[in-house]
């Protein structure tokens, strides 16, 4: 793993962008589970892979994030791609820096609108050209696939956190998401990630949309996710509304949240407070629906 300090990334960008010589640089804390952030001036973002495995997210936001904008939020720009070089093994990414605080760490003046904001945010992603689309698999960790095909690794994450949470309640609830109809529809754009530490506010609304390195073309359910990773349970009925969804879909979408909060929180607990924080508080949000 590689995680690079202000020096070094310093050297990187100024190698292949000497143009930015002038402007600041600041790291960005905390930092993502697979990429090392700076700040570069008021204006721009680097992004680098810390690991190999990273470095195909980055070269997918290269080509897509292009083709997605515009979307009813923002997204990110890609305003350059650095290649593997002496100095930097792996391909990064240069952004326009979006305005804003996460929404893990900031307040939403109405939930109802953040819930509409979001639908519609989900259903522009959807109506987008699939032609060529990277499929859900193991490109994204495996976002937007069947259910079934993560019930082995779902299973075995309930029964760790057996000492938290009743496994025979969280084991009922996947078991009924796993008994819903499959998507029999077409493969649409999913986002694949959907909770707050990639959503951005400004000004007490949603404003962004961060992070497309686990999108890919599959199930529409899985970013329904979003119901139970983010909103509260007042504005979930809004957000159902909104987005349109079909009861089979909705509860395939609880399946998603689930799976990824258990996985997740199975995982980091103990290494990472702020998607253990993120994981515990979707859990609790499901069975606050039970």
């Amino acid at each position: 793993m590689i995680e690079l300090d202000t020096t070094n990334a310093r050297r990187i960008i100024d190698a292949q962008f000497p143009k930015y010589k002038s402007l600041s640089l600041e790291p960005i804390i905390p930092g993502g589970t697979d990429n090392t952030m700076f700040r570069l001036g008021q204006t721009l973002c680097a992004r680098f892979p810390k690991r190999e495995e990273a470095v195909p997210q980055i070269k997918k936001e290269q080509v897509w994030l292009p083709r997605l904008a515009p979307l009813p939020l923002k997204i990110p720009s890609v305003v350059g791609g650095g290649p593997a070089s002496a100095e930097f093994p792996y391909a990064w990414s240069l952004y326009d820096w979006l305005p804003g605080k996460s929404l893990v760490e900031s307040e939403i003046e109405n939930w109802s609108a953040a819930a509409i904001a979001l639908a519609d945010f989900v259903l522009g992603l959807q109506a987008k050209d699939v032609s060529s689309a990277p499929l859900a698999g193991a490109q994204n960790h495996y976002r937007g696939v069947a259910l079934e095909k993560r019930d082995e690794l779902t299973i075995a994450a309930i029964a760790g956190l057996a000492d938290e949470y009743s496994e025979e309640v969280l084991r009922r609830v996947w078991d009924e998401a796993l008994q819903t109809p499959e998507h029999r529809g077409d493969p649409v754009w999913l986002h694949g990630d959907l909770q707050g530490g990639n959503i951005l506010v400004s000004g007490g609304r949603l404003g962004a949309v961060i992070d497309f390195g686990l999108s890919g073309v599959g199930d529409p359910a899985c970013d329904l996710m979003v119901a139970w990773s983010v909103l509260p349970r007042s504005a979930r009925s809004v957000f159902k509304k909104s987005v349109r969804a079909a009861d089979d879909t909705w509860m395939r979408g609880l399946g998603w949240a689930l799976s990824v909060s258990v996985i997740a929180l199975e995982y980091y607990r103990g290494r990472n407070q702020t998607l253990s924080h993120i994981s515990r508080q979707t859990i609790d949000a499901i069975l606050d629906d039970l």
